[in-house]
């Protein structure tokens, strides 16, 4: 075997990564309840305070907000420059396979909210993408 024979680092990185998210996505259990505003505002404080070089926010949600009683997320901007915002295999609910306009209608309400705060979106609903979300 040659050394071009060999896989690149990056490709076996890349693999690694794919198959820690189909882990987590395999394993990973439901909330009561789904705070998708508070994420984005967690995550984006985080990799700001941390400086890290890419931002990418991960989502994994039906992206329909579903807060605790007394919790409000009405008004609240975000400030994502520089900063992009993956929503990752987003599951449809029973209400979106009556009316999928339902599911779009979410898909684009996110989206403006994320581009209104200087942020990019995208949307990876086939996992076999994954490699979308690793750096170049």
């Amino acid at each position: 075997m040659t050394l071009d024979d060999r896989p690149s680092v990056a490709n076996q990185q890349k693999r690694e990564f794919q198959a820690e998210i189909a882990a987590f996505i395999k394993n990973v259990k439901p909330a009561q309840y789904t705070d998708v505003t508070g994420g984005i505002l967690q995550g984006s404080e985080f990799l700001i305070e941390k400086g890290t070089g890419r931002k990418t926010i991960v989502i994994y949600s039906d992206l329909k907000e579903d807060l605790a009683k007394g919790f409000t997320r009405k008004g609240i901007a975000f400030e994502l420059e520089n900063i992009r915002v993956v929503a990752l295999n987003v599951t449809k609910l029973r209400s979106d396979n009556r009316d999928p306009r339902e599911y779009k209608q979410r898909l684009v309400e996110w989206q403006g909210r994320v581009e209104t705060g200087g942020g990019a979106w995208q949307v990876i609903n086939n996992l076999e993408n994954i490699e979308e979300l690793m750096p170049g």
